[in-house]
């Protein structure tokens, strides 16, 4: 028993759909008389020719894959199957019309492979930082940083006050840039790699890349909790330890707070649990 398919006619040996040459879904059985009586198989095949250029295609699959054309017509075949402009459409030419687009992924993935645009760019995956850069514990570091501030802000203005009623000038009050927090945040991150890893972290982070509003270096410093971060219940308690110890740091080291105008803080959990922030200012 031969089958043949419903559309363009050509023969199968058993009911097994979709057909092999234009992909359509029903057979019918065929009339065995023509092949027993020797006049072998005279019904006639379809293919699906290009209307702008006539490339025949065994499909109907647009585009045409000679000119982009998307319109084929359903015509009689009248050569050989063998001609091979019935050939498969190759990779390359199945390709084309896409090209544009596979040119953009290919500039996209060579972008990241060569690392002038960072994989963490994309939402979903972040940089391979141990620790909690975010919240930890149930403490939202990033407030914790803006209260940090807030205290070194208050006891900036104390000092001032003390100046002032003496005769001096206390300044401008101590404004919060998230130019120097990104510059914080990669110096932290930096550190915290250099002290969990094997990694050592690299060169110190290159100013150059952040929007600074300093006229001249700014100057930085990291520091240690006094505890883990399961010995603090909120941001409030952990900013209160972390602004004490900075003060404490920054004294013993002459930096006066009365010479910036600007600051940016980043508070980083390791994977210990230990508390690590940097600040800087200008």
């Amino acid at each position: 028993m031969t089958w043949r398919c419903a559309w363009c006619g050509k023969p199968h040996e058993s009911d097994d759909p979709p057909c092999e040459r234009c992909g359509y879904n029903s057979f019918n059985r065929a009339d065995d008389a023509a092949g027993e009586g020797g006049h072998g198989d005279t019904s006639p095949t379809y293919v699906w020719a290009c209307t702008n250029c006539g490339r025949e295609h065994v499909r109907n699959s647009p585009p045409c894959a000679r000119c982009g054309n998307h319109t084929l017509e359903r015509t009689e075949q009248t050569f050989n199957e063998s001609d091979p402009d019935l050939a498969g459409a190759s990779w390359l030419e199945v390709a084309k019309p896409y090209s544009p687009f596979i040119a953009v992924f290919v500039i996209v993935v060579a972008l990241f492979a060569t690392g002038i645009v960072p994989p963490s760019v994309i939402p979903g995956i972040g940089t391979d930082i141990p620790g909690e850069a975010t919240e930890a514990n149930g403490i939202d570091l990033e407030e914790t940083a803006l209260l940090v501030h807030d205290r070194l802000a208050d006891e900036r203005a104390a000092a001032a006050e003390t100046e002032t009623g003496s005769g001096t000038d206390g300044g401008a009050s101590l404004e919060y840039d998230e130019g120097l927090e990104a510059f914080a945040t990669a110096e932290n991150q930096r550190l915290v790699v250099s002290a969990y890893t094997d990694d050592d972290g690299g060169d110190r982070t290159d100013l150059s890349a952040f929007d600074l509003p300093c006229e001249s270096e700014p100057q930085g410093i990291q520091i240690l909790a006094q505890d883990s971060i399961d010995a603090y219940d909120t941001e409030a308690a952990l900013a209160d330890d972390l602004a004490e110890r900075l003060l404490e740091a920054l004294d013993s080291q002459g930096i006066e707070q009365g010479d910036h105008d600007a600051d940016g803080i980043d508070v980083h959990v390791g994977p210990d649990g230990a508390i690590l922030a940097v600040y800087v200012a200008c």
